[in-house]
Parts: structure tokens; C-alpha cells; sequence
């Protein structure tokens, strides 16, 4: 059940507004006007995302900063703050708030962390912070929410750690060139197209943000391949592709600490194939996590167009086909379709990102 529909059944919001007396009520309407415009002057053109709210919890003004920060939420004002944002928040948090602005806790101050989202717009971690507008009222009216977005930081940070074992991944496997970088574009393209399309509803922008940076650590578990195994010319024995397959597992393992589970699906089963004749469960259908199954055709699409110690480039009519061929064998059959009318967009993104440039 969301916070909000808790606490409407609570009874909360409804005691939230029988709280407030009625002459204070006829003066918010009366006075709004001239209370708005000093209360959000000084927050009209500031870089920090701010949201103007009265005791009732109701959004009176958002300002440029918070509305380009907030693109998946619209029309904020007149909407009441548990509304829009109270399934992201804690019940207690919620409670708390309640609390701090109807009876003054903590000096009518409060500050939480909280994880914002919709389907259009990727996830952003933000800092908020709720003091009253004006800070000598002994019984303030209008509150100020400010939010400050550290997303960009948090996830640099964890995003650097991995590309450290990507790195290291790199130095092993020496003649891929600008694979890994081409395939986060392909993989990009693709479920960018899979978006609004009737299904894949489960494709949202947090699922194209990760996808964009997780795709390129599909081969990360090669970093425990023997060198004489991975960088062999010509076919591998049986033991020897055994072996190799393992990278596969120990992909998952590397990438298991990631807080994102699409980090270890793309590793453990981007060799699975739609029939159940991969590697290494033999996984069939959609039994295969779709980010596996996208970055799959992804990684052979730029396999294939590329040279390798053991191989010669094919051009990109011939890789095509090819895939084309792998339909309800290899690859899922319906994504294949969406490449298929996207294929020129592949075409451009390894040429665009050629290993010669």
C-alpha cells in the first residue's frame, strides 16, 4: 500500500486540515497573494531546486530550478507535497513532516534523504531540507522544501569503482578496441526504440541510464581467463571453451555488489540463447532478463562487424543477415524485428566510434 493511501486511511490528511483554524484558513486565502511573492522572491531565479508550501502541505510555487530537476513531475502547483512525492518517502518521514510544520518540531526544520522517480525520469538521490519562509515567524504559514540533488555524485562514485575492474578487464583482452563503448550505444539505441512500445513497459529511463553504462561490463568476468585461453588465434578446444565460458560466472560474482541486479543479469546470461542452447544455464525465452537478451544481440552485432586476432571484419549487410539468421534461435525473435528496423543506427554508431578514429 503507498505511504499516502496510509494515511488517508489513517484519517491523518483530513486531522492534518481540521488542525488548522478556520480564521487562519481565511487569512492563507485572503493574504495569499502578497505572502506568495515575498515568500518566493528571493527563490525565483536561484540555481537550488525550491518548492513553496503552505501548513496544509499544498505547493504553492515551484521555481525554474526544481521543475528542470523534477522533468517526470508536471503542473506541481496547487498539488499537495504527500500527493506527488509521499510513496517515496517514509510513512514516518511523512508523519514527521506533519508534525514539523502543523506543531513545530524541531523548530519547524527538518532534513531527510530520499530516492525520486518516474518512468521518464531516471532516479535522482536528493538531499531536502524544510525550514519555514520566513524564519522570524513565530508561527510560520509557508515553508520552504529545498532539494539538493547529489545523484551525479553518488553515482560517479560507484560507477568509477567498476570501470577501475573494466579497465583491468581491458588489459587482458587486448584487440577490442572501442567494443565496449559501441555496445553501450547499441544496447542504448535498442531500448530507447523497446520504450514505447506496448510490453516493455518495464523499459523506463532508469533502465536506459543503467543499461547505457552496465552493457559495457558484459565481458568483465574475462578478467579471471587464462591470457594463452583469451587471446588464442584460431578455435578453442573443448576444454579450453569451458573455460572460457566461466566468464560468464564470474562476471555475476564481480558485479554482484552492484546495487543495480541489471549489473549481474548482463554478465551472467548475455551468452543464453532464445532456444535454451546457451551458456551457462541454457536459459530459454524469456526465462533470459531482457537486458541480457538487448545486450546480447548488441555484442554479436559489434563482434561481428570488427577485427579480431582470429578473424576478418564482415560489413555490415552481411552482419545483418546474419543475426537476422540467429530469429528464435539465438535471439528473441520480437527484439530481432526492432533491430531490424533500427539496423542503419547500428551502422552509424560503429562507424561513428570507429576504432580507427
Amino acid at each position: 500500500m503507498d505511504n499516502i493511501e496510509e494515511l488517508e486511511e489513517a484519517g491523518d490528511l483530513e486531522e492534518l486540515t481540521d488542525e488548522i483554524p478556520e480564521e487562519r484558513r481565511r487569512e492563507d486565502t485572503e493574504n495569499s497573494s502578497s505572502l506568495l511573492l515575498s515568500s518566493v522572491k528571493p527563490f525565483i531565479n536561484s540555481v537550488f531546486p525550491v518548492l513553496l508550501i503552505n501548513k496544509k502541505l499544498r505547493i504553492l510555487f515551484s521555481n525554474g530550478a526544481c521543475e528542470n530537476l523534477l522533468t517526470g513531475f508536471n503542473n506541481l502547483g496547487g498539488q499537495y507535497l504527500t500527493d506527488v512525492f509521499g510513496k517515496f518517502f517514509d510513512l514516518e518521514d511523512i508523519r514527521v513532516i506533519r508534525e514539523t510544520v502543523l506543531n513545530g518540531t524541531q523548530g519547524y526544520s527538518w532534513k531527510g534523504e530520499v530516492r525520486i522517480k518516474s518512468r521518464e525520469m531516471a532516479t535522482i538521490q536528493t538531499k531536502i531540507y524544510l525550514f519555514p519562509a520566513d524564519l522570524a515567524a513565530r508561527d510560520p504559514w509557508e515553508f520552504i522544501v529545498m532539494f539538493d540533488d547529489v545523484t551525479e555524485e553518488n553515482r560517479n562514485l560507484l560507477r568509477s569503482v567498476f570501470m577501475s575492474l573494466l579497465e583491468a578487464s581491458k588489459l587482458k583482452d587486448n584487440d577490442t578496441g572501442k567494443h565496449i563503448t559501441r555496445v553501450n550505444h547499441y544496447s542504448i539505441r535498442l531500448a530507447r526504440e523497446l520504450y514505447n512500445k506496448t510490453g516493455y513497459e518495464r523499459i523506463d529511463a532508469d533502465f536506459i541510464d543503467n543499461i547505457g553504462f552496465l552493457a559495457s561490463m558484459h565481458d568483465v568476468g574475462k578478467i579471471g581467463t587464462p591470457d594463452d585461453i583469451l587471446n588464442k588465434e584460431g578455435p578453442l578446444s573443448d576444454w579450453e571453451w569451458t573455460i572460457m565460458q566461466e566468464h560468464t560466472k564470474n562476471g555475476a560474482f564481480i558485479l554482484s555488489t552492484y546495487p543495480n541486479p541489471m549489473a549481474k543479469e548482463i554478465a551472467l546470461s548475455h551468452h543464453e540463447r532464445w532456444n535454451g542452447a546457451g551458456y551457462p544455464f541454457k536459459l530459454e525465452g524469456d526465462m533470459i532478463p531482457l537486458a541480457a537478451r538487448i545486450v546480447s544481440i548488441a555484442d554479436v552485432y559489434d563482434a561481428l562487424r570488427m577485427t579480431r586476432s582470429y578473424k576478418p571484419p564482415i560489413e555490415h549487410g552481411k552482419t545483418v543477415d546474419k543475426i537476422m539468421d540467429g530469429k528464435n534461435t539465438q535471439f528473441d525473435p520480437a527484439l530481432l524485428d526492432v533491430f531490424y528496423a533500427i539496423a542503419g543506427d547500428f551502422k552509424d554508431i560503429y562507424e561513428n566510434h570507429s576504432d580507427r578514429a
